[in-house]
């Protein structure tokens, strides 16, 4: 009998312990603070987001969907900014990618019809935005589109925005591919030269949040030049010296295009040093990031808080970087200094 209260009370104390506790105001607390959560609600409520298909504020668009064949599926205001949007079911012929779109993947578009074919059902509408010649443009489905054309589907689903601007300010939600360094510079410099061409006297700088980096732009260039270039190695002299520009993005994409031919140049003098190490027995795949480190003028400089300015021009850092090249010693480099870059390095190239 004592054993079964002993075994009870030990059971009680277990449950007891076992309990999740309840998170105090000040634990709550903290962790909206950590997430940043802000206090007053932002949007629409839901009366508000509710819009008829036949209103005026989709007309326009309702007309296009007619034109092309598609058909009227529902209407609503975006829950953020409040601008309408079309939920429409549209021919596939009717929608292209945009022009500044990464490349397309093959393999990518075989293995997501496959999973759609496997789950029997298109559920992930593409966001659409009015195109040329009365068409749709698709900022961010290129894969999904090409999807639905390799199973044979006739019609997709589409969410519709009459903001074209939306285009260009789509990259940062772009998940549906993960991005590597040369998908995402390639397209942020089709987007740049897009741009340049819609908006003559536009800044640079002013599409900062479009490109999301300085650096892409550049490396952009290059890889439109040379496609297999190790952009990942100079990633990081880049990320210190590349800033914005204030000029039109006509004169900076002239700019950069220089800075792009000369780190084109300076390829070259590392793929020479790279054979001379490999002639000396060297073989590690990390030759090239070694080599890019050793030349690289800012490779010690550690930014403090807050500091943007970079620690000198990217004119400035190629001419030391490609001077550097030139002079470079390669009966001075020890196997274990490689091992050591091979150690911290990353990227994607």
């Amino acid at each position: 009998m004592a054993a079964k209260k002993s075994s009870r009370k030990a059971s009680a104390k277990s449950a007891k312990k076992k309990a999740p506790r309840r998170k105090t105001a000040r634990q709550k607390s903290a962790a909206r603070k950590h997430l940043s959560i802000p206090k007053e609600q932002r949007g629409l409520a839901a009366d508000e987001v509710a819009l008829a298909i036949d209103s005026p504020e989709v007309a326009l668009l309702a007309d296009q969907v007619r034109a092309v064949g598609g058909a009227l599926l529902g209407a609503y205001r975006e829950p953020l900014s409040g601008r309408p949007i079309l939920l429409a079911s549209l021919p596939i012929k009717s929608i292209e990618p945009t022009p500044f779109q990464r490349d397309l993947s093959p393999t990518h578009v075989k293995r997501l019809a496959q999973k759609i074919e496997e789950s029997g059902c298109f559920l992930d509408p593409l966001i659409v935005v009015p195109g040329a010649e009365g068409g749709f443009w698709t900022p961010n489905g290129r894969h999904r589109l090409a999807a639905s054309k390799l199973l044979g589907l006739r019609q997709i689903t589409a969410l519709i925005s009459s903001d074209e601007q939306l285009a260009f300010r789509i990259l940062a939600l772009n998940t549906e591919k993960a991005h590597n360094l040369k998908d995402r510079s390639l397209e942020v410099i089709r987007m740049a030269q897009e741009l340049r061409v819609r908006q003559k006297r536009a800044s640079e700088i002013d599409f900062a949040a479009q490109f999301e980096a300085p650096e892409l732009l550049t490396l952009g260039l290059v890889y439109q030049e040379a496609g297999r270039f190790a952009g990942g190695a100079y990633s990081p002299l880049l990320r210190k010296v590349d800033r914005f520009s204030d000029r039109t993005l006509t004169a900076s994409l002239k700019e950069r295009t220089g800075y792009a031919s000369r780190l084109l140049s300076i390829d070259i003098e590392v793929k020479r040093i790279i054979a001379e190490l490999q002639e000396r027995g060297f073989r590690s795949p990390y030759l090239r990031n070694y080599v890019v480190a050793r030349i690289n003028p800012v490779r010690f400089h550690r930014a403090k808080k807050g500091e943007t300015e970079p620690p000198m021009p990217i004119a400035a850092a190629l001419t030391r970087m490609a001077a550097s090249a030139k002079k470079f010693d390669v009966g001075k480099v020890r196997e274990g200094e490689i091992a050591l870059v091979a150690a911290v390095s990353g990227g994607d190239g």
